[in-house]
């Protein structure tokens, strides 16, 4: 990872202050230490609340952000450090959430960047295929699914593919993609990758190759992506958005294979949990809460010292089993560093934001969730926002 530069180390700083009329206590002063000379070091802020605002990714209405809308709110005062958007939503089954055209898009992306002190993560589940939120319907440019280029099985197709995506999501103000699926796709009835056409192939080395040339073209063009559904989702027989789902006898350790190629490849942005549980890792917990498979196996087996994102929180795997702050908690104990709330199910919560700081706010007060925990997120966080 680069070295801060001096605007960029600056920028934090100011980050810091604007806590002062933001969600931190007035009462409390912000002092951001200084860069360490020739050292790979995000200035860590005296302020907890600034931490804890980046570990918070939210999902919300609207094709246009108003200075007195939610959204704007949280941005502003630092609860949230990235938005989710999406083309439908769920709740009201309306296809009208925040995405319109390009133009509206770009728009849209603007107002919300300039409301952030810290640059903000904007993403999308631009995948391909079924999962592609910017639809050529709404002007955006066509695109297929990550199955069909794997059963073409040419690289050049895919990184073509790919650029145009990229330069979509450019043009749009996007900087994060919640792609590429790095799923093998080993169960044909799979009803949530299979399904969909979201896996590359069968093979693991098919999948790994075509995700790297879809990662590289992302890169070209200044987007960041995200790999998942770590430790693997394709050998599933449920879907995870509506309960538990348990891989023990189904997951094999192949399912691996194209994290640890990419990893090698020094590719990997953002890793995403899935809410599987594998007896065979973890007897206790599902992937997103688990030390054993975050930590065990993709930080010290396979080597990723980046961030990790839980998929989303509201999911019925872990919302029906383990309940809202249980379950803050337990993922960031793990290992999460940026906790995704949709936003997107059959509720809606104007204030998940808020809701969610306040929760982890008081994790740590309590002692449940150290300090030092939040630092080192903070610390991955902002590693990666250096890049954008």
């Amino acid at each position: 990872m680069d070295p801060l530069t001096r605007r960029e180390f600056l920028a934090y700083s100011a980050a810091a202050l604007a806590w002062l009329a933001g969600c931190a206590p007035m009462s409390q002063t912000i002092q951001t230490p200084a860069p360490t000379q020739g050292a790979n070091v995000i200035p860590t802020p005296d302020h907890l609340d600034q931490m804890i605002g980046q570990m918070i990714l939210v999902g919300f209405r609207g094709l246009i952000a108003k200075d007195d809308s939610p959204i704007v709110r949280d941005i502003r005062t630092g609860c949230v450090g990235g938005v989710v958007l999406f083309d439908f939503d769920v709740a009201t089954a309306s296809p009208v959430r925040n995405v319109q055209s390009p133009e509206q898009l770009k728009t849209l992306n603007a107002v919300l960047q300039r409301a952030a002190t810290t640059p903000l993560l904007i993403s999308i589940d631009q995948e391909g295929g079924k999962v592609a939120r910017l639809k050529e319907k709404a002007g955006f440019p066509a695109n297929v699914s990550a199955q069909h280029l794997g059963v073409q099985n040419d690289l050049a197709t895919t990184r073509r593919y790919a650029e145009t995506m990229a330069q979509a999501l450019v043009n749009a103000g996007i900087n994060l993609n919640l792609a590429p699926v790095v799923d093998v796709n080993t169960n044909p009835q799979n009803p949530i990758i299979a399904k969909y056409e979201r896996s590359f192939s069968v093979e693991p080395g098919i999948v790994a190759d075509h995700a790297l040339e879809f990662i590289r073209a992302h890169h070209k063009l200044g987007v960041l992506t995200t790999l998942k559904h770590f430790p693997g989702h394709g050998s599933s027989r449920e879907d995870s958005h509506l309960g538990l789902v348990d891989v023990t006898k189904t997951w094999a350790r192949s399912e691996l294979n194209p994290y640890a190629k990419i990893i090698q490849a020094g590719e990997c942005d953002v890793v995403m949990t899935a809410h599987v549980f594998n007896a065979n890792l973890d007897g206790h917990y599902p992937a997103t809460l688990s030390k054993k498979i975050i930590g065990g196996i993709l930080r010290d087996e396979l080597g990723f010292d980046g961030v990790v994102m839980s998929d989303d929180m509201q999911m019925g795997a872990i919302a029906q089993k383990y309940g809202f702050e249980n379950a803050v908690q337990l993922a960031i104990d793990a290992g999460v560093d940026i906790l995704a709330f949709a936003n997107n199910s059959l509720f809606f919560d104007e204030n998940i934001a808020t809701r969610a700081f306040t929760v982890v706010q008081r994790l740590v007060r309590e002692g449940k969730v150290s300090r030092a925990r939040i630092e080192q997120s903070y610390t991955r966080v902002m590693r990666l926002k250096a890049r954008l």
